[in-house]
């Protein structure tokens, strides 16, 4: 019954997305290939298949994040920074798929770095969480021996916990950004929850504009919010598996 339950769950979202994003794809498509033969037809010097050539060209330079800006290029994706963050995205198996090795040692040793990072991950993800939970729980002991409360402490904690939860790791973090990345804030909030669910769509990853100038501190802080997101997250999550079992 389970099974069944889950392979409809999974079937109904996959109705739905189709409905809503299908639309949106053929028109995309349409309009891609309008702009493609508008391009041919007012400059009669360029050939489809260099065009082609060039296109793809780009496609794979900008997977390597390389882009174009005049008559140069913009480097930066894997400064210490940049690598730093792509080393937290291996590890916490989040993998935006922007960004990868594009050299063999690169590769060989990332999955060397994932084997030994994601445990570790892992284990500090488990104690944060834990000692978030500790938290809660010696704040809820210290209102019941303060106003003798019982079940009204436990509950008005972690309905606080909750609320903090939300407001520190997915309604705030969307205003920030709004400010260094431009998103709107239904963008931010998407990338937030798809960030610390570990899900790592890829269509939006921070950092990554490269006609924006972004502080020194920005990549690192993010980091951290990574790290505690899921560790907070991990434990609303936690709560859900209980309900439903």
């Amino acid at each position: 019954v389970l099974l069944v339950v889950y392979v409809g769950y999974v079937g109904l979202g996959a109705g739905v997305l189709q409905a809503l994003e299908r639309p949106a794809e053929v028109q995309a498509a349409q309009h891609l290939l309008q702009q493609h033969w508008e391009l041919l037809a007012n400059h009669t010097c360029l050939q489809g298949p260099a065009l082609q050539r060039l296109i793809e060209g780009i496609i794979q330079a900008y997977k390597s994040g390389i882009t174009l800006q005049g008559n140069t290029t913009s480097l930066g994706r894997w400064d210490f920074s940049g690598s730093f963050f792509f080393a937290i995205s291996a590890i916490t198996t989040i993998g935006y798929g922007n960004l990868s090795p594009s050299t063999a040692a690169g590769r060989i040793f990332c999955i060397v770095f994932a084997l030994f990072g994601i445990p570790l991950n892992l284990v500090i993800l488990n104690e944060i969480g834990q000692l978030m939970l500790l938290g809660v729980q010696h704040c809820a002991h210290h209102l019941e021996e303060v106003f003798h409360w019982q079940k009204k402490a436990s509950l008005l904690i972690k309905t606080c916990a909750l609320v903090t939860g939300l407001l520190l790791f997915l309604l705030l973090p969307p205003l920030l950004f709004s400010d260094k990345e431009g998103w709107s804030y239904e963008e931010g909030f998407y990338y937030s929850f798809i960030t610390l669910s570990t899900i790592g769509f890829g269509d939006y990853v921070i950092g990554m504009n490269p006609d924006h100038t972004y502080p020194v501190w920005y990549k690192n802080v993010i980091s951290l919010w990574i790290l505690f997101g899921m560790a907070w997250l991990a434990l609303v999550i936690k709560f859900c598996i209980n309900f439903l079992e």
